[in-house]
């Protein structure tokens, strides 16, 4: 898919390399944060997080590595010349002292909780800034902090700032020790999705030819999907007769595949790249180009995100749809996205379903434009909130080092 500048570069340069473009175990020359990641959940916000920041110093004429620490193996990431990975180190003062010998990391941001604090008691003593970001309370409720109060409180102690994810996560970590004055509510960070760019001459053009017509979008669509999609799209054009589904495969080789496939189970269906419109009785368009999702996000009020249906499958971000104001569908195997589609989905921006029948019933239902409104603007609050929340951090990171005259 095709992104614009500045964030949209960031996210475009998600790519296959396990490891980032860095030379493993390498220390980079100058400037290195460093992002503590306990939750391996959080690698998507993590790294969305680092490109970012790579991307605003950048801007402003300076240079910056980023060295993101999980616990365990980490999913294939961005592709970047200045992102690294490495483990956190184990709770031992030998191992502990030996990674930041190591990677001598000049600013530490520390995601969500679950605090290590052996570690966080050799980052003080370094004298580094440390910022707690996107604190929860899910990961600050540990048994072990209330029976030792002391502790907890040396471990906050050892922030130089800390952003609350929540006012209940600000209340709790207060209780806990941790000072006011540090503190601040921001929001659970952002893990994806921008506004992606459009033709509107296209899209003004299409909207006005589709005038009238229900919509929706199956977005990068596996294969084996492919038939619990049109299911949905046969049962659900028995209520909506002029009912229109729009199809983007995951990788657009499948594209002869899939137009195979509707033409043995005789649909009306046109190719995107055969360069016209869909006529009346087109009941499938297949979007079988790059780099158009702009379009069909802004087009389409519901949005099916496939990659998700079926065993073994991990999912899509779902804040693509979110920025674009698209409601959002999607199956239960979504754990690259997890804590995204869970967000979305207690903000009531999201409907899980497991089946064509759930597909095709939750379909029906946001054709109804004030359901699709509802969830959309949903979406979009939350999509917005955290991308402020990410900016906050790394406002605080370039803070830091202005403050301290390192670039």
């Amino acid at each position: 898919m095709a992104r614009g500048g500045g964030l949209a570069r960031a996210l475009s340069r998600r790519g296959s390399e396990p490891r980032g473009g860095g030379k493993p175990d390498h220390r980079p020359e100058g400037l290195l944060v460093w992002l503590v990641v306990p939750d391996p959940d959080r690698q998507p916000a993590a790294e969305l997080l680092a490109e970012l920041m790579i991307e605003r110093i950048a801007g402003d004429g300076g240079e910056v590595s980023v060295l993101i620490s999980l616990s365990g193996s980490p999913l294939p990431g961005p592709d970047d010349p200045n992102l690294q990975y490495a483990p956190i180190p184990a709770e031992e003062n030998a191992e502990i002292d030996a990674f930041l010998s190591h990677w001598q990391p000049d600013l530490v941001v520390w995601f969500n909780g679950h605090l290590r604090h052996m570690l966080l008691s050799a980052l003080r003593r370094m004298d580094l800034p440390v910022l707690l970001a996107g604190a929860e309370e899910s990961a600050i409720t540990e048994p072990r902090w209330s029976l030792r109060t002391g502790q907890a409180r040396r471990a906050l102690g050892g922030f130089t700032a800390i952003h609350a994810a929540t006012a209940a996560a600000a209340r709790r970590l207060q209780r806990l020790g941790a000072s006011g004055e540090s503190m601040r509510v921001s929001a659970p960070l952002q893990e994806g999705g921008i506004a992606l760019p459009c033709d509107d001459a296209d899209r003004d053009e299409l909207s006005a030819h589709l005038a009238g017509r229900p919509l929706w979008l199956a977005a990068m669509v596996y294969p084996g999907e492919l038939a619990h999609v049109l299911d949905a799209q046969r049962r659900a054009s028995r209520m909506a007769h002029r009912l229109l589904l729009v199809v983007v495969p995951d990788n657009p080789e499948d594209s002869d595949a899939m137009a195979r496939q509707l033409d043995r189970e005789g649909w009306r269906y046109q190719r995107w790249s055969d360069g016209d419109y869909p006529r009346e009785d087109c009941q499938v368009l297949l979007a079988d180009t790059r780099g158009e999702m702009g379009l069909w996000y802004r087009l389409c009020p519901v949005t099916f995100m496939a990659g998700s249906l079926l065993r073994g499958m991990k999912g899509h971000d779902p804040f693509e749809p979110a920025a674009h104001g698209s409601a959002i569908i999607y199956g239960p195997y979504v754990a690259r996205h997890l804590p995204a589609y869970t967000r979305l989905s207690q903000a009531g921006a999201a409907r899980i379903v497991r089946d064509s029948e759930g597909l095709q019933t939750a379909v029906s239902l946001l054709l109804a434009p004030d359901q699709a409104a509802g969830m959309a603007s949903a979406a979009w609050t939350v999509s917005t909130e955290g991308a402020e929340a990410t900016d906050r951090v790394v406002d605080w990171v370039i803070g830091e080092f202005e403050e301290r005259g390192m670039f």
